[in-house]
């Protein structure tokens, strides 16, 4: 990685290849027998997508476009799932026309739209949740209450769809195991009653939220997340839904940000290190980059990402305390106001590399705001 950033003579977002191969490995010989469905949205790079293909990914798809280019990895239509509860009548036509037949749903109104638009489809129900202890909660607007669920995959099965199955999401970047020992919790209780329904589901969807381990909080500080006791809650959770279930459960992953996101960065470069006096008399330093939020950085509001500045990797190298900020006429572009060291000589031009920025970099990417191209990308490959 530090090869091919140093090599780049222009900015570049860089993709490690062979890393997320071994990201993908180690995860599902932590949970054995787990189907992946990597989360497009944190990269949607083709590159990226074939070689998860190649390791017998599937994928979770928010849209028909998000299908199309699923579909064009080769990989099987059943290992393709309409994973966003938010579909319009004339998306869901899209998607059951290109072939998928596997639907997330959470409302009454999405069932009854799924069983016109995608007749006999399958359908799983995505239970909500708090969202506390992770970085990104991705609460309030998807999933519905244990009720709810056990509501809308009567009407599913009454609408001549299949009821397939639960899915929850515990929040992105979750920094805890707790959180999702109370999700299978509450999926276990809901098995329950639906098996006193008469619904025998055949899979469980856990979702996204497993974390990169790459990232700073905002004041700077390691996030060290507990990983390994995740994988342990996790397979005791899964057992637990075996045992709880009277048919077969399948279970289904949505990683996303863990396989992809320390395994990309960007080079970049310094715009300018400045000095200004603020209305409080103080003055502060403000260092300005190549990229920001709008071009490969929109997570920084969130957590703060490792920078190396390679020309200036001496031990003798003064830092002073700055503001990083991206290069864009607006104030949201910035990192917050808790400084960060940086070489008090940096000039103008001076190559910077970002690292564990491999996911939402390229999503969340303006195409041009203010002026400013998205960054390209490339990719790299040990196995090559």
């Amino acid at each position: 990685m530090r090869a091919a950033l140093a090599a780049a003579p222009e900015d570049v977002i860089v993709f490690d290849l062979a890393g997320i191969e071994a990201q993908f490995t180690a995860l599902t010989e932590e949970l054995p027998g787990l189907s992946v469905r990597f989360a497009m949205k944190a990269c949607p790079v083709d590159g990226v997508l074939l070689r998860l293909a190649e390791l017998g990914s599937g994928f979770d798809a928010a849209s028909p476009r998000e299908i199309e280019q699923a579909i064009a990895t080769g990989v099987p239509l059943e290992r393709i799932h309409y994973g966003n509860t938010i579909k319009s009548d004339r998306d869901i036509a899209a998607a059951h026309r290109l072939g998928v037949r596997d639907f997330a749903t959470d409302s009454l109104e999405d069932v009854a739209a799924i069983a016109v638009h995608a007749p006999g489809s399958r359908v799983f129900c995505r239970l909500a949740t708090d969202g506390y202890g992770a970085l990104w909660g991705l609460s309030r607007k998807f999933g519905c209450s244990a009720a709810d669920a056990v509501r809308v995959l009567e009407a599913a099965r009454q609408a001549g769809l299949t009821p397939a199955g639960l899915s929850v999401h515990v929040g992105s970047q979750q920094m805890t195991s707790e959180a999702w020992r109370r999700a299978f919790e509450t999926l276990a209780d809901v098995i329950v009653t639906l098996n006193g329904r008469g619904i025998l589901l055949d899979h469980v969807n856990l979702g996204g939220g497993l974390p990169a381990l790459g990232y700073a909080d905002r004041q700077g500080r390691r996030l060290d997340p507990p990983v390994d006791k995740i994988f342990t809650v996790i397979r005791e959770g899964m057992q637990q839904l075996g045992e709880a279930s009277e048919s077969p459960l399948r279970f289904v992953m949505e990683p996303g940000r863990h396989l992809v996101a320390d395994h990309g960065a960007i080079r970049a470069h310094v715009s300018r290190l400045t000095t200004r006096g603020q209305l409080d008399g103080e003055r502060e330093n403000w260092l300005y980059l190549s990229c920001g939020k709008f071009n490969g950085l929109y997570e920084m509001d969130g957590v703060r990402y490792r920078l190396v500045f390679p020309t200036h990797a001496g031990t003798g190298t003064e830092h002073v305390p700055a503001v990083i900020a991206g290069p864009t006429c607006d104030s949201d572009d910035a990192y917050g106001s808790d400084p960060v060291p940086v070489p008090r000589d940096a000039a103008s031009g001076d190559p910077v590399w970002i690292f564990a920025c491999g996911a939402y970099a390229t999503g969340y990417m303006t195409q041009g705001f203010n002026g400013f191209s998205p960054l390209p990308h490339t990719l790299i490959d040990e196995r090559a």
